[in-house]
């Protein structure tokens, strides 16, 4: 059932499924995929015969070890820190909510999933990632790894979840 404004026709309050089996699901997912996507090679190079594997925290780790320890941690932040947070705050909200709880610091957390969503970047950082890709594909051979699968799905399913937090209906579950 859905309450509708009148006037402009915007849902108002939707009664429909679960509010708490998705965002839960889709947290778990998020959390296996972004593990998968820090463990295994985001890209694969070739250039004259040799190999090279390029993973997201080297990557980070090399910024620091040039002169941008800025720019380092910006990027640490929108692709590692932010992601993960937000990860765990929806884990950390919905799993009490599935077995009737209300979690402790309910307010908080949810304040800081709204404030943390915008500085998560990761399909910021995939596009980045594939234009260097482009760029470099005339001069070396390219091979997208797990993690580039992985992150790639891991947007997804990050913008799924974020679909999914209501927060009148998780006030309606706790009150």
């Amino acid at each position: 059932m859905r309450v509708r404004c009148v006037r402009c026709g915007c849902v108002l309050h939707h009664s429909g499924r679960d509010p708490v089996a998705a965002p839960l699901a889709l947290g778990f997912t998020a959390l296996i995929l972004f593990v998968l996507s820090n463990v295994f090679p985001l890209l694969e190079f070739g250039l004259n015969g040799q190999r090279d594997d390029a993973y997201l925290l080297a990557g980070i780790r090399q910024l620091y070890a040039q002169p941008a320890p800025i720019l380092a941690t910006v990027v640490a932040f929108t692709t590692i820190i932010a992601p993960l947070l937000h990860i765990a705050l929806l884990i950390y909200i919905y799993l009490p909510l599935q077995f009737g709880l209300r979690p402790p610091a309910f307010v908080g957390a949810l304040r800081l999933v709204q404030a943390i969503l915008p500085w998560s970047m990761l399909e910021i950082f995939l596009l980045g990632v594939l234009v260097a890709a482009v760029k470099l594909a005339e001069q070396a051979t390219i091979v997208p790894g797990p993690a580039a699968w992985s992150l790639g799905l891991l947007v997804i399913v990050l913008a799924a979840s974020t679909t999914q937090v209501h927060p009148q209906r998780l006030w309606d579950r706790v009150a």
